[in-house]
């Protein structure tokens, strides 16, 4: 049967399982989406903005393991989802974004709502590619999700011109796979993977480093497995959180720029680094030339490009996490190292991570502690800031909890808009979105689409009246000069000492603001209000709830080492 290549678009996506489309129409998609609109078996959902639109599709992805699914249209639309794709393409989240074109004879013209797309985001996606040829549709949709979905995981852009799209062929689903120049690795390397279990064996003060690659590969249940039989202390980046209970008597904590004392430390003195699934970013190494001067490097990871690019290895070894450590598994011994566990608790018992707040009447940590204390279930997904930092020393992950947020671009916006994907991806789990006040402004015009989807989220908003990330910056390394971090507009960020005042005309009223949404708000200043607040939003079902905490400006995030020193030289107060 001949059909149209919009037809065939919908056909393929059905094809590929996809359940959930995140879309924004435009002129040069309107033949995908009267295509769309009148079937049954895919869910579309209207953000307010592209932007948002493609983190709701990362949040889905990140929830469910499955490939995110985008169309925006041409020009303006398809420009909005770049820092969306770098977003993902850092923190390696499988998305299949796809933008209109104008018609073939009209590209390079100039023509309205014209760019060149697949240029501009070559380097923040994993794949990108223009249809030029209605009979190479079926080929380029079947290797974007299988490239999307394989080996690291990452965003593919597919750009469709509004010809192509009409263009009536044969109907063709391909049902495998074959490109030559790429060939994700699927096994393992035994004799590396031996070389580097018999360095473990040896070693007498080892760490295992567990990243982001374990999460993405579920492999948490094998790593416990893994933890327990060989009595090595881990530590994680924070996107390898949650990679095991954060109970786990071998647990340490999130190592780098905001890392405990004790994971540091351990980083610094080891001798052997075990690390699996992560990219040694620089905020988890601080100045390379002075990191884990002592140990050795083993490196499993999926990506052979991550391997050795910033720090040098000793054993590399290409692998899906997941595989890396059943095979492990077989070959593991355990070996007892008292005096290095004792070393790592003294650590801890000396620097403990701050347990009270500065202003001890209420703050992000009484905030995290009444958070902890929720019995159910959580997807838990943050904004980028302060905030983030706090959520990843103090939120404890047991059961099925789980965290999500942008970790490699760091981008602001990013936590309510995806908070939405995770909420619609199905997991039956209660969803809380931690933000700033600065972040959540970004995007958040998605109120409306969360209200118009029945979406319950709850978002917690630590409203210090700053861009308090930056402001901390400029506090500890800047000599106070503060400059343009104040969301009141005070150029000189002078603030008063007491909250009432810092509240007074603060713009919006966030309260105010969710009232209008038809949204239940709440303002909060102390434990018992926010133990209330977080019940009551337990219990609203069909739209979402805003809790808005007020925290003074003066509450710091520490740990804190400053970028480009050693891990060594950690600020661990005020």
């Amino acid at each position: 049967m001949k059909i149209t290549g919009a037809k065939h678009f919908v056909k393929a996506l059905k094809f590929e399982g996809v359940d959930t489309v995140f879309a924004y129409p435009g002129g040069y998609v309107n033949d995908i989406f009267d295509e769309l609109t009148h079937q049954d078996d895919i869910k579309l959902i209207l953000p307010r903005h592209e932007q948002a639109l493609v983190h709701m599709a990362d949040g889905y992805a990140r929830a469910t393991g499955k490939p995110g699914i985008c169309i925006v249209t041409s020009g303006p639309g398809a420009t909005n989802i770049v820092t969306s794709l770098a977003t993902a393409m850092y923190d390696s989240v499988p998305l299949v974004c796809f933008t209109g074109q104008v018609p073939r004879e009209q590209i390079g013209n100039d023509a309205f709502q014209e760019v060149d797309i697949v240029g501009i985001t070559r380097g923040v996606t994993k794949h990108s590619v223009l249809v030029k040829d209605r009979d190479e549709l079926p080929r380029i949709l079947k290797e974007a999700f299988y490239i999307a979905t394989t080996g690291r995981p990452g965003p593919v852009l597919v750009d469709l011109p509004a010809d192509v799209m009409k263009e009536i062929r044969e109907e063709h689903f391909p049902k495998t796979v074959n490109i030559r120049s790429y060939k994700p690795s699927t096994g393992i390397h035994v004799g590396q993977l031996k070389r580097a279990m018999n360095e473990l064996k040896k070693a007498e003060r080892p760490i295992f480093l567990i990243g982001g690659g374990v999460n993405i590969a579920g492999a948490g249940k094998e790593l416990i497995e893994l933890v327990n039989k060989t009595k090595v202390p881990v530590i994680t980046t924070i996107m390898g959180k949650g990679a095991i209970p954060t109970n786990h008597e071998l647990y340490i904590g999130n190592s780098g720029m905001h890392g405990s004392y004790a994971c540091n430390m351990a980083l610094e003195e080891c001798d052997l680094i075990f690390s699996i699934g992560a990219r040694f970013s620089d905020r988890t190494t601080g100045n390379l030339s002075k990191f884990a001067p002592k140990a050795k490097i083993v490196h499993i990871d999926i990506d052979t490009a991550s391997i050795s690019r910033t720090v040098t290895v000793d054993i590399p070894i290409v692998a899906d996490a997941k595989v890396a450590i059943e095979k492990m598994l077989t070959m593991v011994q355990e070996v007892e190292r008292p005096e290095w566990i004792s070393q790592i608790h003294k650590w801890q018992a000396e620097h403990p991570l701050p347990k009270e707040d500065k202003h001890k009447e209420f703050g992000p940590r009484m905030i995290m502690e009444q958070i902890n204390e929720l019995k159910e279930d959580l997807i838990v997904v943050t904004d980028v800031g302060q905030h983030q930092m706090w959520t990843t020393q103090y939120l404890k992950m047991e059961g099925n909890r789980q965290l999500i947020m942008s970790g490699g671009l760091g981008t602001m916006g990013y936590g309510f808009p995806a908070s939405l994907g995770a909420s619609l991806a199905g997991q039956k789990k209660r969803i809380i979105c931690i933000t700033g006040d600065g972040g959540f402004q970004m995007n958040m015009q998605e109120m409306a689409t969360a209200v118009c989807y029945g979406i319950p989220v709850t978002v917690v908003i630590m409203n210090n009246q700053y861009l308090g990330m930056v402001r901390q910056m400029q506090e500890l390394f800047l000599n106070q000069r503060y400059s343009l971090t104040c969301l009141k507009g005070d150029k000189a960020c002078t603030y008063p000492s007491d909250l009432e005042s810092l509240e007074a005309d603060y713009v919006p009223d966030f309260v105010k603001w969710a009232d209008s949404y038809h949204v239940k708000g709440y303002r909060v200043n102390g434990k018992d209000q926010l133990i209330e607040a977080l019940n009551q939003a337990g219990n609203i079902t069909d739209r979402p709830t805003v809790i808005e905490c007020m925290i003074h400006p003066d509450e710091l995030v520490f740990p804190m080492v400053k970028s480009g020193t050693s891990l060594y030289d950690m600020i661990l107060e005020d």
